[in-house]
């Protein structure tokens, strides 16, 4: 079958879907452009002109990953639900949404320092325009991750406030939670004997014992 010119081209969501399945299965060191581009059916070229490089594709993939959460996250955060049904129901939502799309919780794992190190631009292009742009677009990812979880902070803090939760440190409480819960992007199997909901629930079970006062 012939692969698409740009004038033909899927949609930038079918892209970010696709370079986030092959990001998962070879790692970013190892994906090209001409590997994405071929599970979509494109030319190189025609992937090109949707994303000025690889590095733009990983900052796309982790972008649409995090939004997609923190918009389900923040309206449990701030809703007036006691404390413990509030994390109980941000641990459910975290993870189920993890085990529907891990190729995307995969790369929230692995390829992090990968847009750490990246750059707008390959050597020696010049566009100094493009670097700024990319940059700024990186610094707002992390600190869009920040907020997503400093919410969890949030409602930890909230719940130690009210009695609720036992007294905990809550910096490295909320890291052990989301340490957790990412990496079931990494290991979770739909074909394996719990399904999304019923990790979910054990998780939240676990970490709202730990809590308990």
């Amino acid at each position: 079958m012939a692969r698409k010119p740009a004038d033909q081209s899927v949609s930038r969501d079918d892209i970010i879907v696709a370079a986030a399945d092959v990001l998962q299965r070879n790692g970013y060191e190892s994906t090209t452009m001409k590997d994405i581009a071929a599970v979509v059916n494109l030319t190189a070229a025609s992937l090109y002109h949707h994303f000025r490089n690889k590095d733009e594709l990983l900052l796309a993939v982790l972008e649409a990953g995090l939004e997609h959460v923190l918009h389900q996250i923040e309206p449990i955060a701030l809703s007036d639900l006691p404390s413990a049904l509030k994390l109980r129901r941000m641990i459910q939502t975290h993870i189920v949404g993890l085990t529907e799309h891990t190729a995307v919780g995969a790369a929230m794992v692995f390829e992090i320092r990968s847009l750490i190190n990246t750059k707008a631009t390959p050597a020696g292009n010049g566009d100094a325009d493009a670097e700024a742009g990319f940059t700024a677009r990186r610094d707002s990812f992390f600190a869009r991750r920040d907020q997503f979880e400093n919410w969890f902070r949030h409602v930890v803090r909230e719940g130690i406030a009210n009695g609720s939760f036992r007294e905990v440190d809550v910096g490295i409480f909320t890291k052990t939670i989301l340490g957790a819960h990412n990496w079931v992007g990494v290991w979770y199997r739909p074909t394996g004997r719990l399904n999304g909901e019923q990790i979910a629930d054990m998780m939240a079970d676990t970490f709202l014992r730990a809590l308990k006062p």
